[in-house]
């Protein structure tokens, strides 16, 4: 799924983009303490326009959550000629959906414990999926040498993508290097439903150019992905949801274009099925439709016009054993049989 992008500041510096952005820690010996050390805090800030919709945030004269602007990343891929496809086309069915960002809802929340050892390696024991990756994010964050930094995985308690990034993990490290003494830390609830990342929400507009006989001349995909305040897999996640945007069906001319736009929500991340859910749920709904138009059976359509073995994506990626048309095949016979699904 490739690098993320570190561009989320372990505490805000000058701007807080979102609500959930940590811009204090403190350490004490009990979370009363702790509580009542927080609120002896005072904090200044100017209150900024929230920037709470990608479409809107397109926008000229919208409010920028980053100073270079609101699109945090723009992708294209194309096959074929598709203006031409859609020339050809004697039937054109269009759609737009709109998907909403997710929360994971693990049972055991993020946490962390860290201590810095007798010979000044950091060991953090944490509720993490990627060890890793957090082990590579502490060695960038603390200027440490990574085999100076020992990450332990205990048993997670949920995960589902929602425990690949780095989150608490460096400020616990700080506050046990600061204080010298080990550090606890453990999102509440809340924490989780601010603080954390989520699903990338999505608007998605598909088009496609049909012939008479239902053939699909071209495809036209348009995917605008709400980032939250900062990258982070945004980009990677978009990447993965243009390849599959196009759906498992053979089309000679395919275009998709798809843009991460900044907003002052959660930030996006990783969530399985990482971005294709989203177009997927898109491309089988906007199926039935053309279905629909055409007056013709969905399972029938799809397996008349489903990639095949030595199919080619419109990545260029040729297929070389697919096993869709054997499963539309099984499913019918299941269905016709009276089979339960």
């Amino acid at each position: 799924c490739g690098p993320t992008h570190k561009d989320e500041p372990v505490l805000a510096d000058e701007k807080v983009r979102h609500v959930g952005e940590a811009i204090a820690a403190v350490a004490a010996e009990t979370p009363e303490i702790a509580e009542r050390a927080l609120s002896e805090i005072e904090v200044e800030m100017e209150e900024l326009d929230p920037v709470l919709d990608p479409i809107e945030a397109l926008k000229p004269g919208a409010a920028k959550v980053h100073d270079k602007g609101n699109v945090a990343y723009s992708t294209r891929l194309e096959r074929g000629d598709v203006d031409a496809g859609f020339r050809a086309s004697s039937i054109v069915v269009e759609d737009a959906f709109k998907t909403p960002m997710v929360e994971h809802c693990h049972i055991e929340p993020h946490a962390a414990v860290a201590k810095v050892l007798d010979d000044g390696t950091l060991k953090i024991w944490c509720s993490v999926q990627r060890p890793f990756v957090v082990a590579s994010d502490l060695s960038q964050i603390l200027g440490m040498p990574l085999g100076k930094i020992s990450v332990v995985t205990v048993s997670v308690g949920g995960g589902f993508g929602g425990k690949n990034e780095t989150t608490i993990e460096p400020i616990a490290a700080l506050l046990a290097m600061k204080g010298g003494r080990p550090v606890k830390m453990v999102f509440s609830r809340y924490d989780e439903m601010v603080a954390s990342t989520v699903r990338h929400a999505y608007h998605i507009r598909i088009k496609s150019g049909l012939s008479n006989s239902g053939d699909i001349l071209a495809r036209e995909v348009e995917i605008i992905s709400d980032a939250g305040a900062y990258v982070n897999w945004g980009a990677r996640t978009l990447d993965k949801a243009c390849t599959c945007a196009a759906g498992p069906y053979e089309i000679a001319n395919v275009r998709v274009v798809g843009t991460l736009v900044y907003t002052t929500k959660n930030v996006g991340g990783a969530m399985r099925g990482f971005g294709v859910p989203q177009v997927c749920f898109a491309c089988e709904v906007h199926t039935d439709h053309i279905c629909r138009v055409l007056g013709v059976d969905p399972l029938a359509f799809r397996k008349t016009h489903c990639s095949r073995s030595g199919a080619v994506t419109p990545t260029g990626q040729k297929l070389e054993v697919v096993a869709l048309p054997e499963i539309l095949h099984e499913l019918e016979q299941m269905t016709n049989g009276g089979m339960p699904l």
